[in-house]
């Protein structure tokens, strides 16, 4: 169907002009009606973020989103465009994009005095009626609105005061559709003092020359909560003009982060090379970022960013990959011991106290590893020092034949007979599994808790129970460059440590 070219055929069309509130007001109820999906690629927001940003367009409210860094809150701003008419008509030309049939600028209102029916009509698709701006300490009112052109006024011959000379900026240019600006508190707050009247009154001041103008522009946010940011603040009569402030939050569940992982990485590679990540590595990388956003060496103020799991998991499977290409295997199953070397994704993506930069960035992303897999085995497997109801406290002491009667007994008794496993993230899978399976009841272990899926797998579950001994103080690990990593008894490694004097 072709649409309408002149402004004579848009009145004959029976085109009603509406806002771009009411343009999207309508939208959302036809949506919920329909129960469709509103925000395609956001999880976790479903009871939580989603049902307040559907009353702030019912409510025709411009509103803002508060969170920390990774929440998916420029992705949100920027789906609000699905919520536009898929093309919308405007006068051709005419830099505002001025309804035809209620023309904003001097140029739209001269084009219709002048070709009267015959004016002619552009078509405009929704996605280029979004536009935003990441506020910085260098943006200028010139920027947002715009300015005076001397260059214009000369050579027009008119006053510095007529609307005709004016250079316009962003907003004005996003007339009849949605205006976005990212870390509100960053822009000046003699800038935010120019954005009071657009977002009320509807009019601006250009070097002091006041300049009426109906912009119909839907004004959307984003920023840090005002007191976890020291670059800035939304001053107050900004703040009261936003009609909603909105805040999000991280997944509240480790299932929603895995799926945002999932969604969000990139792991199906074109090496030719098949690199699987089993269901409890996927729970181990969550897991990590679960740890950071607790530790007290990480700056909670700031957050910790979704890209953090969604970076550790692209490098481990980076690893897995690349062991496979020096192997000349064709499909390999990420390993823990990669982990150490997708390290670099974290330390990167965390900001420290001065406990964490006192410790170095690469220690504490070592630790968070290590806290994440702690985590993990403890909700996977058995307490071994767990003591029994109703025991008194000289016989909760007697860790050791507690321990014995556990399914750790084969195990540890295994290491305790000076028995050592090493690995590496370089070992080809059948070495790998071999020096594994060798360990007594370790096998039996991993497949009861962590129901690994095939043969490969079942390695790295086996690997996966020692690496969590260790991070329980059961077993002792040794790493070193090159060689890989060393489990041993931990009461021989001890006292080894001691040396031979008295």
């Amino acid at each position: 169907m072709s649409r309408p070219r002149t402004l004579g055929e848009l009145k004959r069309s029976g085109y009603r002009s509406r806002s771009v509130k009411d343009e999207m007001r309508a939208s959302v109820i036809e949506r919920l009606r329909q129960r469709t999906p509103l925000f395609p690629g956001v999880i976790g927001y479903e009871n939580t973020v989603e049902p307040q940003i559907v009353n702030a367009l019912l409510s025709r409210h411009n509103f803002i989103l508060l969170g920390l860094r990774g929440q998916a809150k420029t992705r949100l701003l920027r789906s609000l465009c699905q919520f536009l008419d898929e093309f919308t008509p405007a006068i051709e030309g005419c830099p505002l994009n001025s309804d035809p049939l209620q023309p904003t600028s001097h140029h739209a209102r001269a084009l219709v005095e002048t070709h009267g029916d015959d004016t002619p009509i552009v078509w405009i698709h929704r996605e280029l009626r979004y536009q935003e701006k990441l506020a910085t300490p260098d943006v200028t009112i010139a920027d947002l609105i715009g300015d005076i052109d001397p260059i214009k006024a000369a050579t027009l011959k008119l006053d510095y005061s007529d609307e005709r000379v004016i250079h316009y900026g962003i907003i004005p240019r996003t007339n009849r559709g949605i205006f976005a600006i990212n870390e509100l508190p960053d822009l000046q707050p003699r800038i935010q003092v120019g954005l009071l009247n657009i977002l009320e009154e509807k009019d601006f001041q250009i070097r002091g020359f006041p300049v009426r103008m109906p912009l119909d522009v839907v004004m959307v946010f984003s920023a840090n909560p005002e007191d976890y940011t020291n670059r800035g603040n939304i001053i107050t009569p900004l703040r009261d003009r936003i009609n909603s402030q909105i805040m999000t939050h991280y997944p509240l569940s480790r299932e929603q982060g895995i799926e945002i992982t999932a969604q969000e990485s990139w792991l199906e590679r074109d090496s030719g090379i098949e690199v699987s990540v089993p269901s409890f590595m996927r729970e181990l990388v969550e897991e990590v970022a679960i740890q950071a956003r607790r530790s007290e060496y990480v700056d909670q103020n700031s957050g910790v960013s979704a890209r953090l799991p969604i970076a550790l998991i692209e490098n481990l499977v980076s690893n897995a990959e690349r062991r496979a290409l020096a192997t000349g295997e064709s499909r390999v199953v990420t390993r823990v011991c990669d982990l150490q070397n997708a390290v670099s994704a974290v330390s990167g993506k965390v900001e420290l106290v001065l406990e964490g930069e006192q410790e170095g960035a690469l220690n504490v992303a070592r630790a968070l590893l290590g806290r994440g897999v702690k985590a993990l085995f403890s909700q996977r497997f058995p307490d071994a020092y767990k003591p029994r109801r109703g025991r008194s406290a000289a016989a909760q002491a007697q860790n050791e034949s507690e321990l014995a009667a556990s399914e750790y007994r084969p195990l540890l008794e295994w290491f305790a007979s000076g028995n050592t496993v090493m690995v590496s993230d370089d070992l080809g899978h059948a070495e790998y599994a071999r020096r594994l399976a060798a360990v007594r009841g370790l096998r039996e272990l991993a497949t009861k808790y962590l129901e690994p899926r095939s043969g490969e797998e079942h390695a790295v579950a086996m690997e996966l129970v020692l690496e969590g001994l260790h991070q329980n103080s059961m077993l002792s690990r040794e790493r070193t460059d090159g060689a890989g990593t060393a489990y041993k008894d931990m009461l021989k490694s001890m006292l080894s440590g001691l040396g031979t004097e008295d």
